[in-house]
């Protein structure tokens, strides 16, 4: 019986070596997140503050035509992992790095081409409208907004739109929370 208080010792011991060890590694980590936070920049909204570069050269995800007050027509385009994520059908949901930009324009009636076909029956894109906007998937930094930042920039002047413009953006893409945040399906 006298080895029962030597193993009561020892599991004391071992146990209070535990715990030492599992505050110092919680101090670590709030040390390291704290570093972290403080890195953050203080701006950490949902909002996409530039616009990716070279995205005009990216591949073509689909196009769309928005009647009703918007009326436009539009090109969505996606960057190498958005692209790969389509193809494979990895969207559910898509990688961290997909980023998704959509390019709008007014459509007008084209007289040249009306006049080739005899008829009136073409449209092209006309002016740019309403902004050239992106989403980029980040599930940590974006959490808040279903892993998705939102930005809209002006066409002429390359600057982003009003805030209260930009906190539309994640309420109206919960309606496809099950598509993963995304209209836009890839056209094949």
């Amino acid at each position: 019986m006298k080895s029962l208080p030597r193993a009561v010792a020892i599991v004391s011991a071992l146990t209070l070596a535990l715990v030492i060890v599992r505050n110092a590694s919680q101090a670590q980590n709030a040390d390291s997140q704290g570093t972290a936070a403080a890195k953050q920049p203080e701006d950490s909204t949902p909002f996409v503050t530039e616009i990716p570069e070279g995205y005009r050269d990216w591949k073509l995800i689909s196009v769309a035509r928005e009647e009703g007050s918007i009326d436009d027509i539009r090109a969505v385009l996606g960057n190498d992992i958005a692209i790969k994520a389509y193809r494979e059908g990895a969207t559910q949901p898509f990688p961290d790095g997909a980023i998704i930009v959509r390019l709008a324009w007014s459509l007008v009636s084209s007289e040249e081409n009306n006049k080739a076909f005899g008829r009136e029956q073409s449209f092209v894109a006309g002016a740019p409208k309403n902004g050239v906007q992106f989403m980029i998937k980040d599930a940590k930094k974006y959490a808040a907004t279903g892993g998705w930042g939102y930005g809209q920039f002006d066409n002429d002047s390359g600057k982003t739109v009003e805030r209260a413009k930009l906190a539309t953006c994640y309420p109206c893409h919960q309606a496809i929370e099950a598509r993963d945040y995304v209209f836009t399906h890839y056209a094949r």
